[in-house]
């Protein structure tokens, strides 16, 4: 998943304009989640989705449960709670609507199929009483009109889907093969990452965690572009609304660029082939992407021809493209099979995601998209958002991943404190791992890198293990582990930059890691460095609305709370883009008036300015840097020793 995309998305058509694609994953029943009672024998399990009326947003689903013992007297149906790679809950089952359920007719008996509704036992779960019959079918509805990596939608301009969004699955059997079948309306093409039977309406999956992780896009006006890299076929698949300036075929280039690029690192990825699922739609209000085994899904909130949203779409690919590897086969321990019942909690999203970020762009850099100053910037601007953060030494890189259903583009209707409080894993990864980077390439002597790290691991965890569960071959690590293969890699010690910046608060070590390179660490204030500790609601552009006071701040001090809304500063009329300005004509110690609107009242009051709490990081080239050091930065840069 990607938190840098842009504001930052009847009959089935025969697929063989499509053949898209297969993974290679097969694997013996097993329970997976915490709840479940495990049955050893499979059923025979089969999902139908329709959209006979897609103006409705209504995808219409049936699942049909054959091969249950005559000593089975119930099924159980869930909805999961989350989804895989967006660790917020959202409970999924709010938008199930108009559930019914039919049981088979017993062998030699004659019965009609009459529909019952199911007893719903609590938010996820509906239980169907079969009482000895061979099988069941459950039907139901789920509303969905969100475009996004997570959520679904469907109108009349298209279908998406993803999976844990609309299937449920038949508790205790997970584990067990389920084939998929798509009735879409007359004329409308079906792309995803996943290999059609030859008919072009019916997939087999597995298991059902391999189900929900292929997206799945219909429409009548996608197009797609082919390429090939080490025997791999990989789409670029474009569905857009308003102009695209021509740019569909020059995309799929410069993705396939990215695509060499990390591959050069990394090496063929374990599938046939994969596919890059773009939306271009400014009609949407969030960006997003997602990663899955053989696909992503991209969301740009712009038109492809819009400034900026080209460049936007291959940074969110290039970050989503390195989780073939990061994420979805070199794993976390908690990060498949899911127990979608309760949140998932892990320790190592910061390696999962935050140095997915830091790969993102360096591979920007080596693919030849970016510059070495763009580079440069771009981990600037995150060292900046990490080192001005208020939260940032409250809480380590591990517990901001334990916690990432607080912070997951998760909502809340109780008030939190949140934002001075935690840090995101994702820029605090990054950091982390671009400091990691140089310093195994210190450590070492330049013979070694976090390439070398996440191949080693790559290959420990997932190409050698043994499988550990039905969902997938390898196994999932540890932070333990991370850090052991790290410190063998580098032939060093690294105990101590774990225990202060990872597990730890510390600032890591950017002087010492740039060095080795010829950079150079920058801290200079900012043009407007007093905040007094406010926030303000970016979306509000006329109304400076307070959406965060820091704890100790000189507003909180002056008693300027959240909803407020700031109408003066020093006597000047202020909105969200000029306060900062204004407050900043006055110079540390000034006691600033303030006049705030709360709720029908005027407020005023005085803050007392104290030192700056904006710092702007930036990373430079030493001109004094000795020709070793430019070689190495050069190495770095290329991927090369």
């Amino acid at each position: 998943m990607s938190t840098r995309a842009r504001g930052r998305g009847s009959r089935v058509l025969v697929l063989s304009l499509l053949c898209l694609f297969v993974v290679t994953s097969s694997s013996p029943p097993r329970a997976a989640d915490a709840q479940e009672t495990r049955s050893e024998q499979p059923y025979r399990i089969s999902y139908r989705i329709s959209m006979p009326r897609p103006e409705s947003h209504l995808f219409e689903l049936r699942i049909d449960v054959e091969g249950l013992p005559p000593t089975t007297r119930h099924v159980d149906f869930q909805m999961p709670r989350w989804s895989p790679g967006r660790y917020a809950v959202f409970e999924f089952a709010r938008n199930v609507q108009e559930v019914q359920a039919a049981n088979y007719c017993a062998p030699e008996t004659k019965c009609e199929r009459a529909q019952f509704a199911p007893r719903r036992l609590d938010t996820q779960t509906w239980r169907v009483e079969t009482q000895g019959a061979p099988g069941t079918t459950l039907s139901y509805k789920v509303f969905a009109d969100d475009l996004s990596g997570t959520f679904s939608q469907l109108d009349a301009r298209h279908a998406n889907f993803n999976g844990a969004s609309v299937f449920m699955y038949v508790v205790g059997h997970k584990q067990d093969p389920a084939t998929l079948e798509i009735n879409a309306p007359e004329g409308w093409k079906i792309a995803n990452g996943y290999a059609p039977r030859a008919d072009g309406r019916t997939w087999e999956f597995p298991n059902y965690d391999i189900l929900i992780d292929t997206p799945t896009e219909i429409a009548p006006d996608w197009t797609v572009e082919e390429f090939q890299v080490d025997g791999r076929t990989y789409r670029v698949v474009v569905h857009a609304f308003g102009a695209d300036g021509g740019k569909r075929r020059s995309l799929a280039r410069d993705v396939e660029k990215i695509v060499r690029a990390e591959t050069a690192m990394m090496g063929a990825p374990d599938l046939s082939a994969y596919t890059f699922i773009f939306h271009f739609d400014p009609s949407t209000p969030r960006g997003d992407g997602m990663e899955h085994l053989t696909s992503t899904q991209i969301i740009v909130t712009s038109a492809l021809a819009a400034e900026g949203a080209y460049e936007d779409a291959l940074e969110t690919a290039a970050h989503e493209f390195f989780h073939v590897w990061n994420v979805k086969r070199l794993r976390p321990a908690e990060l498949g099979p899911w127990d979608f019942t309760r949140p998932l909690a892990t320790r190592s999203l910061w390696i999962a995601e935050g140095l997915t970020n830091y790969y993102g762009l360096l591979m920007l850099r080596r693919a030849g998209l970016w510059t070495e100053e763009q580079l440069l910037d771009a981990l600037g601007r995150t060292i900046t958002t990490v080192e001005n953060s208020p939260g940032n030494r409250l809480i380590s890189a591990e517990e901001a991943s334990v916690i990432a259903p607080f912070l997951d583009r998760a909502s809340s209707d109780q008030r939190t404190n949140l934002a001075n409080t935690t840090i995101s894993y994702y820029p605090k990864g990054e950091t982390l791992g671009f400091v990691l980077d140089l310093l195994v390439r210190a450590r070492s002597q330049g013979r070694a890198s976090l390439d070398d790290v996440m191949r080693r691991m790559y290959e420990e965890f997932y190409v050698k293990a043994e499988r550990e569960s039905y969902y997938l071959k390898g196994r999932g690590y540890t932070s333990e582990d991370f850090e052991r293969v790290a410190a063998a890699v580098a032939g060093a010690n690294l105990s101590d930059f774990f225990a202060r910046s990872v597990r730890g608060v510390e600032q890591p070590p950017y002087e010492q890691a740039l060095a080795w390179v010829g950079l150079r660490f920058v801290r200079a204030l900012e043009r407007d460095p007093h905040t007094a500790g406010l926030q303000m609601d970016a979306r509000d552009a006329q109304n400076a609305r307070v959406t965060g006071v820091r704890t100790g701040s000189a507003a909180e001090r002056a008693g300027i709370r959240h909803g407020d809304v700031l109408v003066q500063i020093g006597g000047r009329d202020v909105t969200t883009g000029t306060w900062r300005g204004a407050l900043n004509t006055f110079r540390q110690g000034a006691r600033v008036p303030f006049t705030l609107r709360r709720g029908r009242e005027t407020v005023s009051t005085f803050v007392t300015l104290e030192a700056p709490d904006r710092y702007d990081y930036r990373i430079e080239r030493d001109p004094q840097a000795s020709p070793e050091a430019r070689a190495r930065r050069a190495a770095w840069l290329d991927g090369t020793r």
